[in-house]
């Protein structure tokens, strides 16, 4: 039983009071940016609510696992041919 609006595929409104100025720059944007002034607002709400989420997200893991993630992070890769070759060929701007 859908219980989202995403799984509904029913919309919700979100109402906004907004200086003429600013509604007039986020025009602007969103024509330059191929959008309508919805789906300019939306992308960018969305992308601002990811980044506070992402920003905020903590992992809580055993003293045990934390230890062993340390270590893999600090040892040194274990040579394999692709390193090798990566490591051989020149970098673009070296060339």
């Amino acid at each position: 039983m859908p219980t989202t609006l995403e799984e509904t595929g029913r919309r919700d409104t979100l109402n906004l009071r907004i200086k003429p100025e600013l509604r007039g720059m986020i025009d602007r944007a969103a024509k330059l940016s191929g959008k309508n002034r919805t789906e300019f607002v939306l992308s960018a709400a969305r992308d601002a609510a990811e980044n506070a989420l992402l920003d905020r997200t903590a992992f809580e893991v055993s003293a045990k696992a934390y230890a062993e993630f340390v270590a893999r992070l600090d040892a040194q890769p274990k040579p394999n041919a692709r390193l090798r070759r990566s490591l051989e060929t020149a970098a673009p701007w070296e060339k």
